[in-house]
């Protein structure tokens, strides 16, 4: 069975350019959303095995997001997305329970690099 991943961004475009990476890698996917609101209802809906989360969002941030996520699912998987100069905003989400964390804008070798470190 492949991996499935839910894609948060509220940027249709980054989620589209995760798509094509993850796509390319064999990965099937389980879903998107475009607020950390909406990726809390993904999440319960689709239990997917990874999740890509954007940090800035509207409604619910991306911090905010995964503590919902996390608070349900210890276990989920959660990489965070960031923009250059949010390494606070990071620290506070690995502090979180998020994973690790991938930089915009992304290159493919590099995500999928953090993936299979992840996932072991």
């Amino acid at each position: 069975m492949p991996q499935r991943v839910l894609i948060v961004d509220d940027a249709l475009f980054m989620r589209n350019l995760l798509r094509d990476i993850f796509l390319s890698a064999g990965w099937e996917i389980a879903g998107e959303a475009a607020d950390g609101k909406e990726a809390l209802q993904k999440y319960r809906e689709l239990h997917p095995n990874l999740v890509t989360m954007d940090i800035v969002m509207p409604l619910r941030s991306g911090i905010e997001a995964l503590q919902d996520i996390t608070a349900e699912d210890p276990d989920a998987v959660v990489i965070m997305c960031s923009a250059l100069g949010q390494e606070s905003m990071v620290m506070e989400a690995i502090q979180n329970g998020a994973k690790d964390f991938i930089v915009k804008p992304f290159q493919q070798e590099q995500v999928l690099e953090v993936v299979r470190r992840v996932l072991g």
